[in-house]
């Protein structure tokens, strides 16, 4: 007899599917017995947050898997209204919509989990990032009011404020093998290495499961240390 995986019969939701955390996160719950609709639409475009939920009809767990290419490089004095919108556009809008959409149907089950992967650049001021560190703080903000508001219904939600993990996005292979990197990252990171992308997807996989049941509201660093709170 097969043991039971941790997500057996539960369907997940995650967004941005083809990039970030959403491979690493994909395969690892679909391990778990989940059955996953990895979605890679652009959901900046009106209605887009809707339709996906409305199409995937019965939705255990949301991961939302929301990340931005701009990111880094710029002045606050040259940041410009388009790049500081962008970075909402795609990071804090997208999340309450999805939220908004997908919560009716968890409370009136009254269960559902939904999993942000956020960042720690929320938790700690960095230059030159600030319209990034302004959307994931936001999405912290989001995370707490929505949490505890949803919390009576048995609906969890919760963040992943992580840095420092390999991913596409922001470590590719280029920059994580670069040795000027290597040697800022034993300076800036208690553990000196990058997270893999599994070991965070096997955090967000607590999350999701039962066994989380009693974290509202959270955002919770995944670091290496960089933060410590």
């Amino acid at each position: 007899m097969s043991a039971r995986g941790r997500l057996d019969g539960r369907r997940v939701v995650i967004t941005q599917a083809d990039d970030y955390m959403g491979p690493a996160t994909a395969a690892l719950f679909a391990e778990e017995g989940a059955d996953i609709i990895a979605d890679m639409r652009d959901l900046t475009r009106p209605g887009a947050c809707e339709s996906l939920i409305e199409e995937a009809g019965h939705v255990d767990v949301l991961i939302a898997n929301l990340a931005s290419h701009n990111y880094s490089g710029t002045s606050v004095t040259d940041l410009a209204d388009e790049a500081w919108m962008d970075t909402f556009e795609r990071m804090v809008h997208p999340l309450h919509r999805l939220t908004r959409a997908v919560l009716p149907q968890m409370r009136s089950r009254r269960q559902g989990k939904i999993v942000v992967f956020g960042s720690a650049t929320a938790l700690k001021g960095l230059k030159t990032v600030a319209a990034y560190s302004a959307a994931r703080a936001a999405q912290v903000g989001y995370v707490q009011s929505v949490g505890v508001e949803v919390a009576p219904d048995n609906v969890q939600v919760n963040l992943i404020a992580q840095n420092y993990v390999e991913n596409p996005v922001y470590y590719p292979p280029e920059l994580a093998q670069n040795e000027r990197f290597m040697a800022s990252l034993r300076r800036q990171v208690p553990l000196g290495r990058l997270a893999t992308a599994r070991e965070d997807a096997l955090f967000a996989l607590f999350l999701a499961s039962d066994e989380s049941n009693f974290f509202v509201g959270q955002a919770i660093p995944f670091s290496g240390g960089w933060i410590q709170r």
